[in-house]
């Protein structure tokens, strides 16, 4: 990697710091929150909070044709959306409905399952769908029930442009299930950033102010060192002479280098597990309903896929044995039609000294 590819990777984590804070600044500051409700086709009625007694507004409703405002917004109306956080609700009719059928444990991984199932579940890519979830509901013992609710993304960016031209600080895509519409908890499935946002290059700039002064202290700290470690290094480098003269020593004596391999051949057995004594460990462990497909070692780590019947039950199992710690999902776990149970993906450290208890 070369100087630019750096200063590229450096610009882009800025980027995203600068982003966070800026969503964190606007949350915790507040500001106005307007509804506009799809009644008619591009046409929106606007509801205000209940108790917001300052604004009044001429007109209550706003038509969105093609990415543009039809029409000229009341004043009134164009100060309340000024800088307010809008939710848009869009009726269902623009939207797809898929349930989906779940693991009880991958109500942890819902996000990335979600979207790792939209091209399966809708005619669109992740990249090309507006997308959200209702939340889990228990469907059984062990299962969850959601219903997955997307839409194309050129269906709500000209309604998102529209507002954006508003100066809104954010913007809230959602809709209700059919059954629901009208008094149901809507279901946001796009969250977007306004003109009237907290500008994230100036928290940029100020990051950037604080970590060239930091640099500079690091410098100061720096040149202290050296002249103060000076005689540390002098030290230094006589203790590593010495340490030189005696390895030399010990290589010439025949005896001391056998002793030596052979020591170090004894600590690597030790360390470094048997990937036969870590089947046979793992074989001890697993319930007869559980088969592995993959099974990867590297190093101290282990990872194991695999079609069980209770996934979750495996890492009780593995955390219990002398020979493993840490276990934990790498992977959503997840339920086919052709597989007999759920595939799971179950990543494990393996312990020093690793030896098979009889």
């Amino acid at each position: 990697m070369n100087l630019r590819d750096l200063a590229d990777a450096f610009s882009i984590w800025m980027d995203c710091v600068a982003a966070t804070l800026s969503g964190g600044i606007s949350s915790v500051r507040g500001s106005r929150r307007v509804r506009l409700t799809e009644e008619e086709t591009d046409t929106f009625k606007v509801d205000l909070p209940q108790d917001d007694k300052n604004v009044a507004i001429a007109a209550d409703r706003i038509r969105i044709v093609n990415g543009a405002i039809i029409g000229m917004l009341p004043n009134e109306l164009a100060a309340a959306l000024q800088g307010s956080r809008t939710e848009l609700v869009l009726q269902s009719r623009h939207f797809l409905f898929r349930p989906l059928d779940l693991p009880k444990r991958a109500s942890e991984f819902l996000n990335g399952i979600v979207r790792s199932q939209i091209d399966r579940l809708t005619p669109w890519s992740a990249a090309d769908a507006a997308f959200g979830w209702t939340p889990p509901i228990e469907a059984d013992k062990d299962r969850i029930a959601v219903t997955v609710v997307a839409t194309a993304h050129a269906l709500v960016a000209p309604y998102v442009q529209a507002l954006t031209t508003l100066g809104v600080t954010s913007i809230a895509v959602s809709t209700l299930l059919p059954a629901s519409e009208g008094d149901g908890v809507p279901i946001e499935i796009l969250q977007q950033k306004g003109a009237g946002a907290l500008n994230a290059g100036n928290v940029r700039r100020v990051l950037m102010a604080v970590l060239l002064l930091a640099a500079v202290s690091m410098g100061l700290a720096m040149a202290a060192d050296q002249v103060i470690g000076s005689d540390l290094n002098a030290q230094k480098s006589d203790v590593l002479h010495r340490l030189s003269e005696r390895r030399a020593a010990i290589r010439h004596d025949g005896s001391g280098g056998a002793l030596s391999a052979q020591l170090s051949l004894e600590s690597r057995k030790r360390e470094i597990p048997s990937s036969v004594i870590v089947l046979e460990a793992l074989s001890q462990i697993l319930p007869d309903h559980t088969y592995t497909t993959e099974l990867r070692i590297e190093g101290d780590k282990l990872q194991v896929v695999g079609i069980t019947h209770d996934a979750p039950s495996l890492i009780r199992l593995i955390e219990q044995s002398p020979h493993f710690t840490r276990a934990t999902f790498f992977a959503p776990t997840t339920r086919s039609p052709t597989d007999p149970g759920e595939r799971f993906h179950i990543e494990a450290r393996i312990k020093p000294g690793f030896a098979v208890q009889r």
